[in-house]
């Protein structure tokens, strides 16, 4: 088993809180690597961080962590809202609430957001298993009432 850097998790955490969650897509960058893609970044020598993502009602996408110029941690997801839901208002509430949660992303799981979120009138959870090095997760938002609004799933670890 690869060993992980002491600081990675901290790194994480601080990449994720400057792109989406903190900025939404003010974060992304000017001309992305891939055509039609999202690309978020975020660079603290000797990391840097991108996330580069496509869509945005069902979106999919992958982050990486690279230290020295060399790719050593990776998370692909994919998910979205729940394909009924066409009302825009109810779509960018989701989506305020979604990057509310990830601003709270705990440095012991720096996935995505935390085990479980509550504001506004829906509930995020995160369930996830693994540690840093492999791991993969689900994420859900709902109503207080239980009305599904969001899922998304998620993988990844240190590379080798």
């Amino acid at each position: 088993m690869p060993s992980i850097p002491h600081d990675l998790a901290s790194f994480l955490v601080e990449a994720k809180r400057r792109t989406y969650a903190g900025l939404d897509d003010d974060a992304t960058v000017a001309a992305p690597l891939l055509t039609g893609s999202k690309q978020l970044e975020h660079r603290a020598p000797p990391y840097a961080y991108r996330d580069i993502y496509f869509g945005m009602g069902f979106f999919v996408g992958q982050e990486t962590v690279s230290r020295d110029e060399r790719v050593i941690w990776s998370m692909s997801y994919s998910g979205g809202v729940r394909g009924e839901i066409r009302d825009r208002d109810t779509f960018l509430a989701i989506y305020k609430f979604l990057r509310q949660a990830l601003l709270d992303v705990p440095v012991e799981e720096p996935y995505r957001g935390p085990r479980r979120f509550e504001q506004a009138g829906m509930v995020y959870r995160n369930e996830v298993e693994g540690a840093l090095d492999r791991f993969h997760g689900i994420e859900t938002i709902a109503r207080h009432d239980g009305t599904p609004l969001f899922e998304l799933r998620y993988g990844g670890g240190l590379l080798r």
